[in-house]
């Protein structure tokens, strides 16, 4: 069969080899010409050109067709892994909803689904609908399961090393569970896991608005806050899995108790949730996100005031960050990103004033909105596979 021998192929790479480095650029970062992956990896592109003839050969590697630019001549190629060598699952276990995507290793997402479960579910729930989802998207495709490469698990909350939900504010019944052990139930592959925060970052790093750049903060402002921090192209976790909780910093010692055990926490004033409650009072109807965000742009004064009050707050939180490691982008996640300059703005200003370095001073942090506002935490867990392809696959 044709996909197990290219799989074979792949695998027989030995890692640390010119092989090994262009297969793993390409895994990361999907189809590229051979100069780019010169430049990416420092090797000569002669030592490229004779490498990729052979990965062409075993057909590891093939060429795909890139589409020229608007008057830019004829179009070019570019270099992909063979889609047959593997698949990989991203999962996203998010605060009222379980999100499923296919991949294949040369980066084409082949099929999406998004279910609301509802909030405070657990592991007895999200686990059949997984496993359904999974067999359904191969069984359709026409996918064989011997392909799947692995999975990746988005999950709400800090993750230690071991794979244990470190805290449970969001996910109350996932709280101390091993999430690679339960998923490893469902998948006949290894199993990686990560914080949503984490995953989004590995998203936008690799497909969308932090693409190209090495060093950049994510901040996701929703019904919770979170964030990442992304340092060399690499997200930076920490001993416990608690890197970039920016949302659970406590502002206000004197404030009201958060979901975390603390008083005051960012999250209080910066997050969605109770903007949410108060517009649904005064509306006497239930408002979501979306729903403020479009009450918003028709210029209704309630809800672009909530969106301001959470910018002004949010500006401040960029800015104790900005104050502290002085990154260079800003990216800002989560579903209240949909509000554009409406959200953007006024955190602009916030941010101005209240961080260290003023635009004055220098090249300022820029502060853009996400690329993948409503799945950037799913794209992400496949970014996990992605970026762990050549352990995963000769395993």
């Amino acid at each position: 069969m044709a996909a197990e021998r290219i799989r074979r192929a792949m695998a027989d790479i030995e890692a640390g080899t010119v092989a090994a480095q262009i297969v793993g650029a390409l895994s990361r970062n999907g189809g590229m010409s051979a100069a780019q992956i010169a430049r990416l990896t420092g090797l000569a592109r002669s030592t490229v050109s004779t490498a990729v003839t052979q990965l062409k050969h075993s057909r590891v590697v093939l060429e795909v067709e890139r589409m020229a630019l608007e008057g830019a001549g004829r179009p070019g190629t570019l270099l992909a892994l063979n889609p047959q060598a593997g698949t990989c699952i991203g999962v996203h276990l998010g605060y009222d909803e379980v999100q499923v995507v296919v991949a294949d290793i040369s980066h084409n997402f082949i099929a999406q689904k998004r279910f609301d479960v509802g909030v405070d579910y657990g592991p007895q729930q999200a686990l059949p609908i997984v496993k359904s989802v999974y067999e359904e998207f191969y069984r359709a495709k026409g996918l064989s399961r011997r392909s799947l490469l692995g999975a990746g698990i988005s999950v709400s909350g800090p993750v230690g090393r071991n794979g244990i939900l470190q805290r449970g504010g969001i996910l109350p019944k996932w709280a101390g569970l091993n999430i690679n052990t339960l998923f490893s139930s469902v998948f006949d592959a290894p199993v990686l896991v990560e914080n949503e925060s984490n995953c989004a970052a590995l998203a936008e790093l690799k497909w969308g608005a932090a693409r190209g750049a090495s060093d950049f903060v994510m901040f996701k402002i929703d019904v919770g806050v979170g964030g990442a921090i992304v340092n060399n192209g690499a997200v930076i976790t920490g001993v416990s899995g608690g890197a970039g909780e920016f949302g659970h910093v406590s502002i206000n010692p004197d404030g009201e108790l958060c979901r975390c055990g603390n008083r005051g926490c960012l999250e209080l004033y910066a997050s969605f949730a109770k903007p949410i409650e108060q517009l649904s009072r005064v509306h006497k109807k239930p408002i979501t996100i979306a729903s403020a965000i479009a009450l918003a742009e028709t210029g209704d004064a309630g809800a672009m005031r909530m969106i301001s009050d959470v910018a002004e707050y949010g500006g401040r939180g960029l800015a104790m960050v900005g104050t502290i490691i002085n990154p260079p982008i800003f990216v800002i996640g989560g579903r209240l990103a949909h509000a554009g300059e409406l959200l953007l703005a006024p955190m602009r200003k916030s941010y101005e004033r209240h961080t260290l370095i003023k635009t004055h001073d220098g090249t300022p942090s820029a502060i853009r909105v996400g690329k993948f506002t409503e799945n950037d935490s799913l794209l992400g867990a496949v970014a996990l596979v992605l970026d762990n392809h050549h352990a995963l696959i000769a395993a």
